[in-house]
This record gives structure tokens, C-alpha cells and sequence, in this order.
């Protein structure tokens, strides 16, 4: 089997949770809402940079209607680079 890295499984996580969370088409603060939670918490958590609970898990599934076991799937997309986006040369 191999080694699970707990850095890179926050960090999926909280990836997938973008993800989810982008395909329906709701932004992080809506998120924060429905999670009574503040936006920066939810920002936080997409960047792995937080260690979730079972019952943190089951809120996002629930916000997200989505099962649990769906952050657990490898996300689809890139990482989010970090800093500002480039601008647009058009």
C-alpha cells in the first residue's frame, strides 16, 4: 500500500471542495453561509490548510449535497497558483 501524506490529503481535500462547491455555482461566501462560517475559514480550508473533523466533512456534504466519500475523489483541476491572477493582454 502506499504512504498516505497527511499534507497532501488536506490539501486535495480542500481542493475538492473548490471544486464541488465551483460546480454549483457558489462562491466562497455563499459557502461561508450555508456553513455559518467566515469566508477567510472557507478560503482556508480550499487551500488545505485545515484539519477537518468527521462532522465538518458531513457539513460541507451536506452544503454541497454531495456524499462525503466525494472529497475523497482526486480533483480534476490544476492548483490554484498562488498570487495575484496574470492580467489580460487583450
Amino acid at each position: 500500500m502506499k504512504s498516505v501524506q497527511p499534507e497532501k490529503l488536506l490539501s486535495n481535500v480542500g481542493r475538492r471542495i473548490a471544486e464541488l462547491r465551483s460546480e454549483r455555482g457558489l462562491t466562497q461566501e455563499a459557502l461561508s453561509e450555508k456553513l455559518g462560517v467566515t469566508t477567510r475559514w472557507v478560503q482556508s480550508a480550499e487551500a488545505g490548510g485545515e484539519n477537518f473533523t468527521l462532522t465538518t466533512l458531513a457539513r460541507f456534504a451536506n452544503a454541497l449535497k454531495v456524499p462525503v466519500a466525494d472529497f475523497f475523489v482526486p480533483p480534476t483541476k490544476a492548483p490554484a497558483r498562488p498570487g495575484r491572477p496574470r492580467l489580460s493582454t487583450r
